[in-house]
């Protein structure tokens, strides 16, 4: 995906930058981006670009740091799970969605995810009663 993007002339790339504010304006009662307010993380100055559209890539890592040390991982950082299941290497805690899923990554598969951890997660509970 990088490397088509890079290769696309009418995708301009700000480097060390962040978005601190979406701007726009309201026709007809239809809303519109005009520009982005950005902030260089390395200086703190503050620009704004103008820009028809504003595209975010999420989801290419997975945003489980604070699992580290404690449930398995593989080296980008997604959350391993047991064969199909939601299972983890600790009992009683499962992965769903975003943070076990490296192939899919989408929306819906989260949610049909989601379900089956607590699908899991109601027969785990169900076993402990002993």
């Amino acid at each position: 995906m990088q490397e088509k993007a890079t290769k696309n002339p009418k995708i301009a790339y700000v480097w060390d930058s962040i978005i601190e504010e979406v701007l726009g304006k309201e026709e007809n009662g239809k809303k519109a981006v005009t520009s982005v307010r950005l902030k260089n993380v390395k200086t703190g100055a503050i620009s704004e670009m103008k820009t028809d559209g504003v595209f975010m890539g999420i989801g290419h890592q997975p945003n489980t740091e604070l699992f580290a040390g404690q449930l398995e991982m593989d080296s980008v950082g997604y959350l391993v799970t047991k064969g199909r299941s939601a299972y983890t290497n600790i009992p009683g805690v499962f992965a769903a969605g975003d943070v076990a899923d490296s192939v899919y990554r989408q929306a819906v598969t989260a949610a049909g995810s989601g379900c089956a951890a607590a699908i899991d997660a109601e027969r785990w509970l169900e076993s402990q009663h002993d």
